[in-house]
């Protein structure tokens, strides 16, 4: 399978697992947990090595440039190159450098972006997975708090495919139904 091909199922199949996500009033590092937890659940069903905080190949900046970044989650898969995944609310150029970086090292990045839906799309070959949120300030007064409510947007299921022959217009309104005739 070409990479970019594996790149693009491992990206849909995420974005059907975060689907399912919901929640209700959490703050940004308790969304963020949350997904992070939801890419690992998703990864070990697969029967992948998880790996939390993994080092990237890419270095710190200075002055720590001597100490690596760190990557949400890495899986390390038998059947294909290992896969990286970020998870992230903002767009944040360092995200970028990274998941590139990673790239060239040859790991499939993935980048899941969550907020309201003003979402950047990445430099390929990363590819992004969307996760939308609604926020409101916070009732206790501190900052915000983040919901996610079932998906309502999702198309309805497949009909049946049998072709329906012409129809006959009919004038409305429809006559009344006639009485039947009874008999003595």
């Amino acid at each position: 399978m070409v990479l970019g091909e594996d790149g693009e199922r491992l990206a849909a199949s995420l974005a059907d697992r975060l689907d399912a996500v919901t929640f209700t009033d959490l703050t940004t590092d308790q969304v963020t947990a949350r997904l992070i937890d939801a890419v690992v659940d998703w990864a070990e069903q697969r029967g992948w090595r998880v790996y939390r905080r993994a080092s990237s190949v890419l270095p710190l900046p200075p002055p720590m440039s001597a100490q690596q970044s760190v990557l949400d989650v890495a899986c390390a898969r038998p059947d294909g190159p290992p896969v990286v995944v970020e998870v992230d609310h903002g767009t944040r150029r360092r995200t970028w450098e990274k998941l590139l970086a990673e790239a060239d090292a040859g790991r499939i990045p993935l980048w899941v972006r969550w907020g309201t839906g003003r979402f950047t799309a990445p430099p390929p070959p990363i590819r992004m997975v969307t996760c939308e949120v609604s926020r409101r300030p916070d009732p206790t007064g501190r900052g915000a708090v983040h919901s996610r409510s079932p998906r309502a947007d999702k198309l309805p299921p497949a009909h049946s495919a049998v072709r329906v022959g012409a129809v006959a217009a009919v004038e409305l309104p429809l006559p009344p139904p006639e009485s039947p005739d009874v008999e003595d």
